[in-house]
């Protein structure tokens, strides 16, 4: 019988932080608190850029914005928000979004793998993602167990089970 196997990925789907973001946006138009202080969200390139008239407020955007990635199932960990910036009279924050693994950072998962995982199974570094691969499909369980249980400082999915 051939190899089970599965990939661990960092992505995020590029339309739910839109929509996060587009609600964000809303909120912020619509709250009373939010009312002549100029604040505002949205993309700027690649990142995403919130502005407001105070460090508070500024900070609030941010706030809003992440509880609303967290109800469109995004984890906060892929979310790289800067400290406030004082450019003028505005304060902004400029966010990106991190999406792959890095290679200190597969190596790190692969050797929790090989160290506290079932014998047999194989991980290996693929660009930025991570195989892991066993005869057994029980192993492959018991790796995303001991994944899910670990405390990654980057988000993790698991894809491509077979």
């Amino acid at each position: 019988m051939a190899d089970s196997s599965f990939d661990i990925v960092s992505k995020v789907e590029r339309q739910e932080v839109d929509n996060a973001l587009n609600q964000a946006a809303k909120e912020i138009s619509q709250r009373y608190d939010f009312k002549g202080v100029g604040a505002s969200i949205s993309w700027s390139g690649e990142k995403i850029l919130m502005e407001a008239n105070s460090e508070d407020r500024v900070k609030a955007v941010l706030d809003v914005f992440q509880s609303k990635l967290i109800k469109r199932g995004i984890s906060l960990k892929a979310l790289d928000a800067g400290e406030p910036q004082l450019s003028g009279k505005e304060y902004k924050i400029f966010a990106s979004i991190e999406e792959g693994i890095s290679q200190e950072n597969a190596k790190k998962v692969a050797k929790i793998i090989r160290d506290e995982g079932p014998k047999g199974v194989k991980a290996q570094v693929q660009g930025d993602e991570l195989r892991v691969s066993s005869k057994s499909r029980d192993d492959l369980q018991a790796v995303i167990a001991l994944i899910k249980g670990q405390d990654f400082d980057f988000a993790i999915q698991f894809v491509n089970y077979r």
